[in-house]
């Protein structure tokens, strides 16, 4: 991979190195994608599928699994505190960034996003099985769940907000305005009220990424970020979408490729925010 000058090179990898260590002993490539029935179509050999829903999620409260939930997860993935964890999937790693992001919640830091996803993978030609592997368990020790340093809930978002620092909504722009409730062509649901947090820049997702599914180099996101909305490095930033996936992507921008140390991710999104009583919205 050419140097695009990231802070953290080192948590993406592109294709070609993939399809060159994906039959390595100690890597695990995982796919997640927004549409789970992708994974039986064609996958990467070798990959085993994660489930943004069944896997990561609490099946009763709307959180994430627990501590020993994700050992079992981990485990029944033949995924132990040594293997590198290579994550990749559709809608350019929305949902690759979204599971890394979980991940880290879980202290599992020994994990990378495959640049461009799905669709640069078979756009370049490159193998696809419907075979799913069958991989021996592993014994995996998870560290407690850490919700403060990287996740934001409602309350948090409320004093943020107060204090006037920096929230950015990767949604689209008729998201934003409250014009629709949801991206579009999708069922327009999951919100009473439309709309944007009050003091949230707009700054959509996809802008980070380019059109085959890979990240723009850290110029042009600093361009996006930096030069056009004014955000720095030493910023407390806090991203939020609908459910927090898209800004989960956004996260890991500026995370992990402009190299910014206080960045969390409000997963309530505007699902919980939207339909909040008393919360401040503006159109």
């Amino acid at each position: 991979m050419t140097d695009q000058g990231y802070a953290h090179p080192d948590a993406l990898v592109s294709t070609d190195w993939v399809d060159k260590h994906r039959n390595d002993a100690n890597i695990r490539i995982l796919e997640s994608n927004e549409d789970p029935l992708l994974y039986a179509t064609g996958h990467i050999p070798g990959a085993l599928k994660i489930d943004w829903q069944d896997d990561l999620n609490d099946p009763l409260v709307r959180d994430y699994i627990n501590k020993e939930q994700f050992e079992a997860l981990m485990s029944r993935l033949g995924v132990s505190n040594d293997t590198t964890v290579i994550l990749y999937g559709d809608k350019s790693n929305w949902w690759a960034t979204y599971a890394f992001w979980v991940f880290q919640l879980f202290g599992h830091t020994n994990a990378k996003i495959m640049d461009g996803g799905r669709l640069k993978w078979t756009n370049e030609g490159r193998e696809v099985t419907r075979e799913v592997p069958s991989v021996t368990a592993a014994n995996y020790k998870a560290k407690e769940r850490d919700d403060a340093r990287i996740r934001a809930f409602r309350n948090d978002v409320l004093a943020h907000q107060a204090a006037g620092k920096p929230l950015v909504d990767v949604r689209s722009p008729a998201e934003y305005s409250g014009e629709l409730l949801h991206m579009a062509n999708y069922p327009q649901e999951g919100a009473l009220r439309g709309g944007h947090i009050k003091g949230a820049r707009n700054v959509p997702w996809a802008r980070a990424a380019n059109e085959d599914g890979s990240f723009k180099s850290a110029a042009d996101l600093r361009a996006i970020y930096e030069t056009e909305q004014g955000l720095s490095p030493t910023d407390d930033v806090v991203a939020y979408c609908r459910i927090g996936e898209r800004s989960s992507h956004s996260w890991f921008v500026l995370t992990y490729l402009l190299g910014y140390p206080n960045v969390r991710n409000y997963d309530g999104s505007w699902t919980e925010w939207g339909n909040a009583v008393g919360l401040p919205i503006e159109k």
